[in-house]
């Protein structure tokens, strides 16, 4: 109220100078310069107070929103580009992943050919060994069987002399004609 007073005395003091000279065109046209100052006053007052008390909090509760929006929106341009770029690098890494998956690949195709033919030559090479081996088998079998045909020719031999001859040979001419029919076999 103190200020409102000392403007209403100011007001009252420019009003009885100016009141003489312009009352008489302000009259005119209807204006009370009294009133009017007073109204002035009144408005200067209610200004400061929407001012102070509303516009400026107002104002800065709305910048400070609008920071926020605007960091908010810069943080999303962030999270936007860290997810591209993290896409990227997925694809990247499964790019890289499936190649290394190839040269896997393609090095077990490798080793399996390797092995393959190792398996391959082994298994040859067991075959000629055992094939060498039945073919000594064979050698051995057919040289026993010699032998003991060679024997067995010699008994036959000495029982059918024996019975074409109908004389019974001694022990002595007996070896002596096997030896002589082996020795006709062998050549």
């Amino acid at each position: 109220m103190f200020f409102i007073d000392i403007v209403h005395a100011s007001s009252e003091a420019a009003s009885a100078a100016a009141e003489g000279a312009q009352e008489g065109l302000l009259a005119s046209l209807g204006i009370n310069v009294t009133l009017f100052l007073f109204q002035l006053a009144n408005f200067i007052v209610v200004a400061l107070i929407l001012w102070f008390l509303i516009l400026k909090p107002l104002t800065k509760k709305m910048a400070e929103r609008q920071k926020i929006i605007d960091e908010s929106l810069d943080n999303a341009k962030k999270v936007q580009a860290n997810l591209e770029q993290s896409e990227q690098d997925y694809q990247k890494r499964l790019q890289e992943a499936k190649r290394a998956a190839e040269k896997v690949l393609e090095q077990a195709g490798l080793e399996s050919e390797k092995l393959s033919s190792e398996l391959k030559d082994k298994a040859k090479k067991e075959i000629e060994s055992l094939v060498a081996q039945a073919k000594r088998n064979i050698q051995l079998e057919k040289e026993e069987m010699t032998v003991a045909f060679k024997g067995e020719a010699a008994t036959l031999v000495a029982l059918a002399l024996e019975k074409i001859l109908s004389e019974k040979m001694t022990d002595e001419r007996d070896k002596k004609f096997i030896k002589e029919i082996v020795e006709k076999l062998d050549k």
